[in-house]
């Protein structure tokens, strides 16, 4: 006999979210624009745009040198814009690197008249001030947007380089870019100028030419790759190689890994911005449902938290998750998968601690540097210059720092202005400090150093135009 206690009970109606078992709509739109991208003959891919007309390209028909290979690079292209005007001395040039998926449009142009990355930072007036300077940016070899990279056609062959391209580093980068301003008749820099990625190339530029850059700007970047941001870029790669569009990096006549970009995209805007501004600018808010998704017309969706009136979905509720879908979907196909892989790895290389410098077997290329990178660590000096309050000499300085300090050694007579931020996840406000406690160890005594507040995190040097571009026109001046 069946006891009371066992009997299933009757529903008297279904339960409300058994409607949304099946239903996927952020699955099914995907899916809709793959099958978009299968009917074209083959997609275009955005990032072989703008239109070459729009910058320049310098080749170089000679063999580069690469860090990592014993086979030179055979020639190579860099493609380029600038602003201002050159000085009959050519000493007022300022060189701009740029962070990993940037293009060399920097700022708007006569040929190119769409705002550029920095658009706020460069122009008559402004931070970068074109009246007085010069400035070049580039492309970075390995790069989408008219340099050398992994979609670029291997003269050997006839077909993309794909993944038979060799992998490269930073310093290869900056060596590409000098060739660029040798070609322009540039014997010195007034200033090598950097932010993420391009703060790495800002000081490699200065290590490998030190006699050719009279000052460094390095914004929210490294000397040594962490090995959280080693690991926040290898998650990135990972999701991108795993989309079976990938196919080993040889997707360039058929559909390309857009899945695996989008995802990449969505890890790598998690680490650009800080959760106080994901607060401050979404909460706990919930995206707005079209009237075909409402449960019951007269429901309000201005609740912060899931209520019966709105079942939730396993598809984007929150309203920073559709952004996060937004970032990576706008992103997919306007760069292309294998130079995120190459220039993400490039970066996770980077380290100019004295060890890691000698087993590349590259040296300072001017003979009489002042400083050499076979100095050992014991000879370096201690602190020769004072410290701001918000950055006292390391009490526990970690175990790495004498050896970048000595790494750093042909910096030390080229005057660098350090700007950090403190809400920074993916190069950590400590990272900054390390660069300055390092060159000043190696007896750099016009070190700068600013620590920036904000909730902007990694995207501050994009955004903060009034202390991030008051503190370089103060450092240019």
């Amino acid at each position: 006999m069946i006891t009371a206690s066992l009997r299933r009970p009757r529903l008297s109606r279904p339960l409300r979210w058994s409607r949304l078992s099946s239903s996927f709509p952020c699955v099914d739109a995907h899916a809709q624009r793959e099958s978009r991208l299968r009917a074209d003959s083959g997609p275009e891919p955005p990032y072989a745009r703008p239109n070459p007309a729009s910058y320049r390209t310098y080749h170089h028909p000679h063999p580069l040198p690469l860090s990592y290979s014993l086979t030179p690079l055979p020639s190579f292209d860099i493609a380029y814009e600038t602003w201002g005007t050159l000085s009959p001395q050519k000493d007022n040039v300022i060189l701009l690197h740029t962070g990993l998926s940037a293009s060399s449009h920097a700022a708007s142009t006569p040929a190119n008249p769409a705002p550029g990355w920095w658009e706020k930072f460069i122009g008559p007036g402004k931070a970068i001030d074109t009246n007085q300077f010069f400035v070049v940016c580039t492309n970075v070899l390995g790069g989408c947007y008219g340099s050398t990279g992994p979609s670029s056609i291997d003269p050997a062959t006839g077909k993309h380089w794909a993944t038979r391209f060799p992998i490269v580093s930073i310093f290869d980068m900056v060596n590409a870019q000098f060739r660029l301003l040798d070609s322009l008749g540039i014997n010195k820099l007034y200033a090598s100028v950097g932010s993420s990625m391009g703060a790495m190339q800002s000081l490699a530029a200065g290590w490998l030419h030190p006699e050719r850059v009279g000052k460094i700007v390095s914004i929210s970047g490294t000397a040594r790759s962490s090995p959280s941001a080693v690991a926040m870029r290898f998650a990135q790669r990972s999701v991108l190689m795993a989309d079976p569009n990938w196919k080993n990096g040889f997707y360039y006549e058929g559909l390309p890994p857009h899945t695996g970009m989008k995802l990449a995209r969505q890890i790598a805007t998690i680490t650009y911005r800080s959760g106080p501004e994901w607060d401050l600018r979404f909460g706990r808010q919930l995206r707005a449902l079209p009237e075909s998704e409402l449960p019951n017309p007269s429901t309000s969706t201005s609740s912060p938290h899931p209520s019966p009136a709105r079942p939730p979905a396993l598809c984007p509720d929150f309203s920073i998750e559709t952004y996060l879908d937004h970032q990576g979907e706008s992103f997919c196909l306007k760069y292309d998968a294998n130079s995120l892989i190459y220039i993400s790895k490039a970066m996770d290389l980077f380290d100019m601690t004295l060890p890691a410098l000698q087993a590349l077997n590259i040296k300072p290329s001017s003979s009489s540097s002042p400083a050499s990178t076979d100095a050992e660590p014991a000879a370096l000096q201690p602190h020769k210059t004072s410290h701001s309050k918000s950055h006292p000499p390391p009490v526990n300085p970690p175990p790495h720092l004498p050896e970048l300090a000595a790494g750093m050694a042909p910096l030390a007579y080229i005057p660098t202005l350090v700007l950090g931020v403190q809400s920074d996840i993916l190069f950590t406000v400590e990272q900054q400090r390390e660069v300055a406690d390092a060159l000043r160890m190696a007896g750099n005594e016009n070190v700068s150093y600013y620590e920036l507040g904000g909730v902007w995190g990694h995207d501050t040097f994009l955004i903060d135009v009034l202390n991030v571009g008051g503190a370089i026109r103060g450092f240019l001046s």
